[in-house]
């Protein structure tokens, strides 16, 4: 079975690679390709995983292209994970929003806006490809923002394209730990878009134990999410939300603690990996190494503002190990193999939720076979939350008809209209600052 992997010369390729290389069933994948559009970056990625590979018998061959049509044609499987603009242009993102007074996080906000407009021309024409050079593949969307991204690729792939993200699934394992209990045996009732959503309740052999779990403050302010929202917060939601609607309850202070960091997340990223791809290409250098070490540095700091901002203190070591090179195997395989499960997915609607139309791509679990995802019927959101969700979707399709268009007009609504910007004048300037910075937005008239 052939796996290509777009935006192969990306840092977190390996945790994909080795997830693959436990997996000794029948129907397996045995052929990895990694397209890039840097050569340098896939020769350095495909030194860490040949230094992986080293010492596992049968494992995928690997094979790199700069080629995209190359890398297409035969895949049984696709990857995307492409960074359009690279880290420098997250970097920017975040700059040119900072310094109008707003939140230029990569997925939230002005930032995800930006990001989303330079990503969507390219993943359509990802999508295109792939429908006319490989129609019986599946796509699995990492690029962020990825319940945008995906919606946008399901126009031309319908349910063949899949989003996925490890924030849910962390969050559950979470809740269920400090309950005591096997998050592999739980059912999380989460919903909501990408990083935007929210766990409503936790079944352990068929009860829910998320009321015990908001009764009680010293567990509740055991976990990450305990401490980056407040034991008082949470119980006021009645749930438990994604980590990252910490930028959108507390905005003014993820504003604030940003533009007085030292650097910003993607410029922190952008030195980092610069010095990853050197450091891997030094004679004699142990590229595995390499890598580890500064994986384990990035997670470390992954929301370190955030986490700051509430005095949540240093991520709890359970929390550093990542996790959606596994969501994205246990999805591969179900589909594959029909080995029936459920992971939670952005998906299209289909009339799960009932305020938002039939292809808007939502993030709700679903179950899992060899007809591909099925989203599972979810219990209404409450006013507080259907309100964000409808506002934040409908920012989506702004963006979607703006990069269909290219129309700058659409751009400037899209931001205008955003939650967290809320100013058609701030909304103009950062038109104004991104398609000044970012070639990639240069289509917009």
């Amino acid at each position: 079975m052939k796996l290509t992997i777009l935006g192969g010369g990306g840092f977190r390729v390996p945790l994909v690679y080795g997830a693959l290389l436990t997996d000794r069933a029948e129907g397996r994948v045995t052929e990895v390709v990694l397209h890039d559009l840097d050569a340098g970056r896939l020769s350095a990625v495909g030194r860490v995983l040949a230094e992986q590979a080293a010492a596992v018998p049968g494992a995928p061959t690997v094979t790199t292209t700069t080629d995209l049509d190359e890398a297409l044609r035969g895949a049984d499987f696709i990857f995307s994970a492409i960074r359009v603009g690279g880290l420098e242009g997250r970097a920017d993102d975040e700059r040119v929003a900072l310094a109008e007074g707003v939140l230029g996080q990569e997925t939230v906000g002005a930032g995800g806006i930006a990001y989303g407009l330079r990503t969507v021309p390219v993943a359509v024409d990802i999508a295109r490809r792939v429908a006319r050079l490989a129609p019986d593949a599946w796509v699995i969307n990492f690029t962020n923002p990825a319940g945008l991204v995906t919606e946008a690729m399901s126009r031309h792939l319908g349910d063949r394209v899949i989003g996925i993200c490890d924030s849910p699934v962390g969050l559950g394992r979470r809740i269920a730990r400090v309950l005591g209990a096997n998050p592999n045996e739980a059912w999380i009732d989460y919903v909501g878009l990408n990083h935007l959503g929210w766990v409503r309740g936790l079944k352990i052999a068929g009860r829910d134990e998320l009321p015990r779990l908001l009764a009680d403050p010293d567990l509740l302010g055991s976990f990450e999410e305990g401490k980056l929202f407040g034991v008082d917060w949470l119980q006021s939601l009645g749930a438990i939300p994604n980590e990252y609607l910490h930028y959108y309850y507390f905005n003014r202070e993820a504003v604030r603690a940003y533009q007085h960091a030292e650097k910003t997340r993607g410029a922190f990223l952008a030195d980092q990996q610069a010095r990853f791809y050197d450091e891997v290409g030094a004679p004699g250098a142990k590229a595995l190494d390499v890598w580890d070490r500064t994986r384990a540095e990035r997670e470390a700091t992954y929301m370190s503002e955030n986490r700051e901002t509430a005095g949540a203190g240093e991520r709890d070591a359970d929390d550093l190990s990542g996790g959606y090179e596994k969501v994205a195997l246990a999805l591969m395989r179900a589909i594959a193999r029909d080995e029936r499960t459920t992971l939670i997915l952005n998906v299209r609607n289909q009339g799960t939720l009932s305020v938002l139309d039939h292809d808007a791509v939502i993030e709700v679990p679903c179950l899992v076979d060899a007809n591909g995802a099925h989203p599972v019927s979810v219990a209404p959101l409450p006013d507080h939350a259907t309100g964000l969700v409808c506002s934040v979707k409908a920012v989506e399709r702004e963006v979607l008809a703006a990069a269909g268009s290219a129309s700058r007009a659409t751009a400037v609504k899209a931001f205008a209209l955003h939650p967290l910007v809320d100013s058609v004048n701030v909304a103009r300037k950062l038109v104004e600052g991104y398609t000044s910075v970012h070639p990639g937005l240069a289509y917009l008239k």
